[in-house]
């Protein structure tokens, strides 16, 4: 039994936020619905003297948070959200594969750096179920245990790590000429010799007319997060052909008999060996070149509209959740006006990792032309803090023969 309880109800969208913050931490929770549970709504009547505010977030220690903002919940785990000075050699923004990897190197280096990641270190490998193509584990890794590896990696050399912690935006530096300024959500400003963007990105939303009203409530982008809760399921469903859509509906195979894959292309994407596992486990059933037209539902997901491209015929499904995963968009959308982005939102590269803005680089799936995969976002990190090494050099030599 996990030692933090959530008390709350599909249709709350302060209770989605609260377990999706909880499950980005990695951090292990009990999800109560009051509205089918009479034991879950008595005792959050009880622990407020006869109130009824949702998300209650019940702690193993006996205390509770009521309706707590994500920065409630994140002092309450123990998180550090200020950084401890103003002034770094190096502001890594993102605690992915990517900013971890860099932050290990340039501690190795001799450089001060800082991590600020705005949900959970780890990204999303973190909240993968199974890596089974990262070098150095032939049986395959979970990505909370590959994640926590990093994390571990990074502590024993002391770099500062703050999650839940997001920046606003970033800019030159008006106190000191060439440096850098990282500005964060706390009002915070910590200025740095150099930054790394490394903040990958994020699951692409449908669309489609009923989705932002079902997240949380039978509409999932994370089947590690929310697939647990829907044990004994006739039926899930998938949306997508990639590997990351095959990966995560082979895991939901351990929840529901039966797993409806919708593809929108005329063929799946995935790599041919996780194709070769969908195509010969009986459990999956497998729809090409169908797109998604309406998700359903008052309260919680009912049903699934899908028409077929070719003939144009619709089907409903009734499956009890749907999880997305059609693609990746940026998380960017703080570097607008102050870095160059191509048109699709990523960081453009000028060459060497280096960014439009003197002294910032970027890495990892945020780049343009970046794999998107974890073995490339590793790599990209350490050749990035090699290239940010240099020009630190250069900085400090700069700084120590400004005449020159």
């Amino acid at each position: 039994m996990a030692d933090i309880t959530v008390y709350g109800a599909p249709w709350c969208p302060d209770c989605k936020r609260a377990k999706r913050f909880l499950a980005e931490q990695r951090v292990p929770f009990e999800w109560v619905d009051i509205d089918e549970s009479a034991e879950g709504m008595r005792l959050v009547e009880e622990v407020q003297g006869g109130g009824r505010t949702i998300p209650t977030v019940v702690f193993g220690d006996g205390t509770h948070l009521l309706e707590p903002t994500n920065e409630d919940l994140a002092r309450k785990l123990g998180l550090h959200l200020e950084a401890k000075r103003r002034s770094y050699d190096l502001a890594i923004v993102g605690g992915g594969p990517a900013g971890l990897s860099a932050a290990i190197y340039a501690a190795r280096e001799g450089i001060d750096c800082l991590i600020v990641e705005r949900s959970g270190l780890g990204g999303q490998a973190g909240v993968t179920e199974r890596i089974d193509n990262y070098p150095g584990f032939p049986e395959g890794v979970s990505g909370g245990d590959l994640a926590e590896r990093f994390i571990a990696q990074a502590r024993r050399y002391d770099v500062e790590l703050l999650s839940a912690v997001s920046v606003t935006s970033i800019d030159l530096d008006k106190f000191e000429a060439g440096d850098v300024c990282v500005h964060l959500t706390s009002g915070q400003e910590v200025a740095a010799h150099a930054a790394l963007i490394a903040t990958g990105s994020s699951y692409r939303r449908l669309g489609v007319p009923g989705e932002d009203e079902l997240i949380g409530a039978g509409v999932h982008y994370c089947a590690t997060c929310d697939g647990p809760f829907y044990r004994g399921a006739d039926e899930l469903l998938v949306i997508g052909g990639g590997n990351s859509a095959l990966e995560e509906g082979m895991f939901l195979t351990r929840f529901a008999k039966r797993i409806r894959v919708v593809q929108h292309a005329p063929q799946l994407t995935a790599s041919r060996l996780l194709q070769d596992k969908v195509n010969s486990d009986p459990q999956f059933v497998v729809h090409l070149n169908t797109e998604i037209v309406e998700l359903r539902g008052k309260g919680r997901l009912e049903a699934v509209v899908v028409r077929d491209r070719a003939t144009g015929e619709e089907q409903t499904f009734t499956p009890r959740a749907a999880f997305v995963f059609v693609g990746l968009d940026p998380n960017t959308g703080f570097l607008r006006g102050s870095v160059d982005l191509d048109e699709r939102g990523f960081v453009d590269d000028k060459g060497g990792f280096r960014t439009s803005l003197p002294g910032v680089f970027c890495a990892g799936d945020v780049r343009r032309g970046s794999t998107k995969q974890l073995g490339s976002a590793v790599g990209d990190g350490i050749a990035a803090l090699l290239a940010v090494r240099e020009y630190l050099e250069q900085h400090h030599q700069l700084a120590a023969h400004p005449e020159d």
